[in-house]
């Protein structure tokens, strides 16, 4: 199958993730949305523990001494902040400002330079200097364009490239909440073997890894209905009935899930 095939089909795949209308419609708050606040707390994790897995391991080993790391969906900087013992400079891009705001005061703590890009990759890419490597993580499943998002970051890396994801879309593991609660099917692809599939297509000598996820995907029954409550459109009130059902399904604690990281010189 061509680039091009795989290229539809990952789009095709990706939308079909769109939340029903009718659902959507009655949503208390955007389900697509993140929490700085969660995104920082992992990111002082890997601070604390720097986290020596495959992915850092890949992006550390193809960076000189003083180099220059991208990181294209930064979010606080948990693929990136914890290298910054031998970063000259880190080149942060997210479409949200709140997270390169907690980004970088994160860095200037550290004393590592940022130069922070606001906005979605690969729009900025003309605005972003080209780096020694560049780390993308856990940002793809957000990507219905792939081939332009990859081609993109492959120009801006001069040594190497990193994408980690994990091997099922992130939210899969709600899908017998949605069966439960609205009676939705979820589809099952894309997966992170599709992601690989068509950064081969494109030509980029892939290589890959696989590990269990070192983190929790949540600190508590609380913590998780929550976020259930969000995505799946149901107001917050709700969220007893919602850890009620969690735990009569069997779905706590919730299994870690596999991460994959791909790279390409």
């Amino acid at each position: 199958m061509d680039a091009e095939e795989l290229a539809a089909r990952w789009r095709e795949r990706l939308d079909a993730w769109a939340i029903p209308a009718e659902i959507l419609a009655r949503a208390p708050r955007d389900p697509w949305g993140h929490s700085p606040e969660r995104f920082a707390a992992r990111t002082d994790k890997a601070l604390a523990e720097r986290d020596e897995g495959p992915t850092m391991t890949r992006v550390a080993e193809a960076l000189p001494e003083g180099g220059t790391l991208l990181d294209v969906g930064a979010g606080v900087g948990a693929a990136s902040l914890p290298l910054h013992g031998r970063l000259g400079r880190l080149y942060a891009v997210d479409s949200s400002s709140a997270m390169l705001d907690a980004l970088t005061e994160r860095a200037d703590k550290l004393d590592l330079p940022v130069t922070a890009v606001e906005g979605r990759w690969p729009d900025v890419s003309g605005e972003t200097p080209v780096a020694d490597v560049a780390v993308c993580a856990h940002v793809v499943y957000n990507v219905p364009d792939l081939p332009a998002f990859l081609r993109a970051l492959d120009e801006h890396a001069s040594r190497r490239v990193v994408l980690e994801l994990s091997h099922r879309h992130p939210m899969a593991w709600m899908t017998p909440l949605w069966q439960h609660f609205h009676g939705v099917d979820r589809p099952v692809r894309p997966v992170a073997e599709d992601c690989v599939a068509l950064a081969a297509a494109l030509g980029y000598a892939v290589r890959v890894e696989e590990r269990e996820a070192p983190l929790e995907r949540f600190g508590s029954l609380d913590e998780l209905a929550a976020s259930v409550c969000r995505r799946l459109c149901l107001d917050p009130g709700r969220a007893g009935e919602v850890a009620g059902t969690v735990v009569e399904l069997g779905m706590w604690p919730v299994p870690r899930d596999r991460w994959v990281t791909v790279w390409w010189e």
